[in-house]
């Protein structure tokens, strides 16, 4: 593994045998830290590395410098393990949409944010922001449709709190989130109750097998 000091040796990069690219590594607010510059090249990796270095005496000069897990690592957990463990019981869209949502919105908005930070409040203002930017473009969505010209239904900001509890509860599990937030809406009163309407592949033959014999022998004849 080779390493290459920067800015007189207050920062390294390093490219692991296993990865083509390049990571950095510096000891910041009495604290190794380490990233990754998502780069191959050793000039773009040396830049980003120093952009990163920079950018963090700047939020410890500033006193803004969190320690912890960030929202995005909890993200990435959740999604990596939701697909094997609930396989055969989800819909593969059911699935997706917990993605899409992450992509779309989630991520963007608390990426960055240490998972101890993800409070009430910090929720509260995310729903104020759906409500107020569904006009503008979002850079992090695929979809070629025009921007919306009317705010998120309720049962889409529902779905979206769904996924962000789901994450939240995974950062519990792996011991980086202690207790979660209150993620109840303020304000309004509970909303209709919806199930979503979808069986399992077991659960479906179950029911056509149970209707095939059914209809080849009723219980009643005049059925």
């Amino acid at each position: 593994m080779s390493t290459i000091d920067l800015l007189g040796g207050k920062v390294q990069i390093y490219q692991r045998d296993n990865s083509r690219f390049w990571q950095t590594r510096a000891s910041v607010g009495g604290k190794q830290r380490q990233f990754s510059t998502k780069q191959e090249g050793q000039e773009l990796a040396s830049r980003a590395a120093e952009d990163w270095y920079l950018t963090l005496q700047g939020k410890l000069r500033a006193r803004v410098l969190e320690d912890g897990p960030i929202f995005k690592k909890a993200a990435d957990q959740f999604l990596k393990e939701y697909g094997v463990i609930t396989e055969g019981e989800r819909s593969e869209k059911w699935t997706e949409s917990h993605a899409i949502r992450l992509r779309v919105h989630l991520v963007p908005f608390f990426g960055d944010l240490p998972l101890g930070k993800v409070s009430s409040g910090k929720v509260q203002e995310y729903r104020v922001h759906r409500m107020t930017s569904y006009a503008a473009p979002n850079p992090n969505s695929k979809s070629q449709h025009k921007p919306r010209t009317r705010p998120p239904a309720r049962s889409t900001l529902h779905d979206e709190i769904v996924t962000l509890r789901m994450v939240l509860k995974t950062a519990m599990r792996h011991g980086w989130l202690e207790t979660l937030p209150n993620l109840s809406q303020p304000y309004k009163s509970r909303g209709k109750i919806t199930h979503r309407p979808w069986f399992s592949p077991e659960e479906y033959k179950q029911l056509y097998e149970a209707a095939r014999a059914y209809a080849k022998e009723p219980f009643n004849s005049h059925f």
